[in-house]
């Protein structure tokens, strides 16, 4: 019986340790597919960061969006087994992703990871393009 226990124990460690190698191994890869990500690299936002639209997007990103439940108070992100949500004050992150990438990523969610479809479902397109521009006031903190 004791043998049995060791056995499913580890084999849960094994499943589980499986499950925390990211999908995405290297976090700045683009989650956008090959084929689309040059068209959707070029979508700008189509409104202009201004305090009214950021602070929008932080009631949003406090409120119906639910990014905080994940992304945390402060960008971070909270540390889950598997793949972590991302951390928004990383500076090189945000350099590399851009708007188009992030509503991409709004509008399908993230396979491999926890990040669910939010445009469309929980949140309005406008309201997708203020959350990333207070996403954007992460840079660097």
């Amino acid at each position: 019986m004791r043998l049995f226990k060791y056995s499913i124990f580890i084999l849960l460690i094994l499943f589980f340790a499986k499950g925390a190698i990211a999908f995405h191994p290297d976090i700045y890869q683009p989650r956008v597919p090959e084929e689309l990500l040059e068209v959707v690299q070029e979508i700008e936002s189509p409104y202009e960061a201004t305090p009214e639209i950021i602070e929008a997007g932080r009631k949003i990103y406090f409120g119906k969006g639910l990014c905080v439940t994940c992304h945390s108070n402060n960008g971070k992100g909270v540390r889950l087994p598997g793949h972590s949500p991302r951390n928004f004050t990383d500076k090189k992150w945000q350099e590399v992703r851009s708007d188009g990438e992030l509503m991409w990523i709004l509008k399908n969610g993230s396979p491999g990871t926890g990040m669910p479809k939010r445009v469309g479902q929980v949140i309005s397109e406008e309201e997708g393009w203020n959350v990333i521009h207070f996403i954007r006031t992460f840079n660097g903190k």
